[in-house]
């Protein structure tokens, strides 16, 4: 296994996080056993962070104690991946979704790092024990969308911090073209931060910006 990123994994052109829960599947992916150590395959059609890493992603802002705000962490797929990597820091995982949390919930059980959190990211008041932290993860299907990362950001993102944001043209806009939408979206971000990278999701997810985000505070 070549480590790509700290915590993430590459063989034969597949990636992997290694194994916190021995034995157990999050999503049905892969296990694979080298060295005396399991790791589990990151299906890039399943994680738009895994689809990020492989059409070229390059800061990865994720180290064994980084303290994440994940908005949008539906059943926990890509939470769970992150949950591999930081062993020491902490997820704090917000779903609107009770359906989406039950599943989430059973992820959680077994990862002391994950602290699921049922919430609308709209109302970051619901969750502002959190604190501060040094990254914000959204992933939100939501005409919104932009305005929900600032609103969060501004309540919760370290000065400088990172904010890692998966654009959905079609919950945007579906009758603009998706490139007129991204550029609106990263039009307002500039506001409140810098951008460091634009990565288009094409094969993984249709219609789909990945932007990496550093923030002005």
């Amino acid at each position: 296994m070549k480590e790509k990123f700290p915590g993430v994994f590459e063989e034969k052109k597949e990636l992997y996080t290694l194994n916190m829960v021995k034995g157990k599947k999050v999503y049905g992916e892969k296990l694979v056993k080298i060295g005396g150590k399991e790791y589990r395959r990151w299906d890039p059609f399943r994680s738009k962070l895994a689809g990020a890493i492989r059409k070229g992603l390059k800061n990865f802002p994720f180290l064994k104690n980084t303290k994440v705000l994940y908005l949008g962490a539906s059943t926990g797929t890509t939470v769970s991946h992150l949950s591999d990597i930081i062993r020491e820091g902490g997820i704090y995982a917000v779903e609107v979704s009770p359906h989406s949390m039950n599943s989430l919930m059973v992820v959680a059980e077994k990862r002391e790092n994950i602290i699921p959190i049922l919430a609308d990211a709209r109302k970051p008041e619901e969750y502002a024990e959190i604190g501060k932290v040094d990254v914000i993860y959204q992933d939100v299907a939501q005409p919104d969308q932009d305005d929900i990362l600032i609103l969060n950001a501004k309540k919760f993102l370290k000065k400088g911090g990172y904010a890692l944001f998966c654009v959905k043209s079609q919950s945007i806009d579906v009758v603009k073209k998706p490139e007129d939408v991204f550029e609106n979206v990263k039009n307002k971000l500039k506001q409140y931060f810098e951008i460091e990278e634009e990565i288009p999701l094409d094969p993984y997810d249709k219609d789909h910006l990945f932007l990496v985000l550093k923030f002005k505070g």
